[in-house]
C-alpha cells in the first residue's frame, strides 16, 4: 500500500482525508503539528505528503523547503493544502518545491484524483532500451537514472520538473500548449489552472541556469524547446 502522510492542524479534516484515502487503498497517517510532520516525513519517507500551508510549530512552506534539501526526502511528491486562493500563495508553494496544490474547500473526490495523478507521474518509468541519454545544448538528461546535468553540473529536480523537461525535450522544436502539458505531464484531463505550468517552467529555467534559455515561451499558447 502506498503511504500518505497528512500534515493538517484541523483534526476533523485530517481524519476525513485519511478515511477517504484509505477507502481508495492508501495507508494514511495524520500529524497535526508542522515540526512533528517534518520529523515523521524524514523518519518514514512516505510515498506522498498532503501538507497544509498554515501549521503550528513549522509552516508548510518551511517544511517543503527542508524536505527538498534532504537527499532522503527530496523526491517525495508534495501536495500543498491551503485556505488561500491567491496566485501568490500558489506561486510560493511551487517555488519551495510543491508538486501540486489544493485550495480549501475541496471535494474528497478531487483530493483522491490529485493524489493518484501526482503519484503516477512520480513513479519512475521503465528504462528505455536504447538512447538513455538525451542531450540538447548544454543540458544532458539521463532517462534511466532520472538525472539532469546543466552545463556539466548535476541539478536536483522534482519528479514533475524532470517529466516536464523530458517531455519538452522529446518534443523538441514542437510547440506544446499549456493544456497538452497538463495532460501529458500532470495527468489532468481538464484545464483547471494552466498557471501551474507557467510557475513550473519558471522554476525549471531557474534551476537549469543559462542553458534553460532553450525553453521558449510561445506567447498565448505554450512552450517549446529550441536549440
Amino acid at each position: 500500500m502506498k503511504k500518505v502522510l497528512i500534515v493538517e492542524d484541523e483534526q476533523d479534516l485530517a481524519e476525513l482525508l485519511a478515511f477517504n484515502l484509505e477507502k481508495e487503498g492508501f495507508a494514511a497517517t495524520c500529524v497535526h503539528d508542522g515540526k512533528q510532520g517534518f520529523e515523521r516525513a524524514c523518519a518514514e519517507v512516505p510515498d506522498l505528503i498532503l501538507l497544509d500551508l498554515m501549521l503550528p510549530g513549522m509552516l508548510g512552506t518551511e517544511i517543503c523547503k527542508a524536505l527538498r534539501k534532504d537527499p532522503r526526502t527530496t523526491r517525495i511528491p508534495i501536495i500543498m493544502i491551503t485556505a488561500k486562493g491567491d496566485e501568490i500563495d500558489r506561486v510560493v508553494g511551487f517555488e519551495v518545491g510543491a508538486d501540486d496544490y489544493i485550495v480549501k474547500p475541496f471535494s474528497m473526490r478531487e483530493v483522491a484524483l490529485r493524489v493518484k495523478a501526482v503519484m503516477r507521474r512520480s513513479e519512475p518509468e521503465a528504462p528505455a532500451p536504447v538512447a538513455d541519454l538525451l542531450a540538447i545544448g548544454d543540458i544532458v538528461i539521463d532517462k534511466q537514472r532520472h538525472t539532469v546535468k546543466s552545463a556539466g553540473a548535476e541539478i536536483e529536480l522534482t519528479s514533475t520538473e524532470f517529466k516536464l523537461l523530458l517531455y519538452l525535450a522529446e518534443k523538441k522544436e514542437c510547440v506544446q500548449s499549456r493544456e497538452q502539458l497538463l495532460q501529458r505531464v500532470w495527468g489532468y484531463n481538464n484545464t483547471a489552472d494552466t498557471r501551474t505550468v507557467d510557475t513550473h517552467v519558471t522554476r525549471l529555467r531557474g534551476k537549469l541556469g543559462a542553458p534553460g534559455d532553450i525553453i521558449k515561451t510561445v506567447r498565448g499558447f505554450g512552450y517549446k524547446i529550441e536549440e
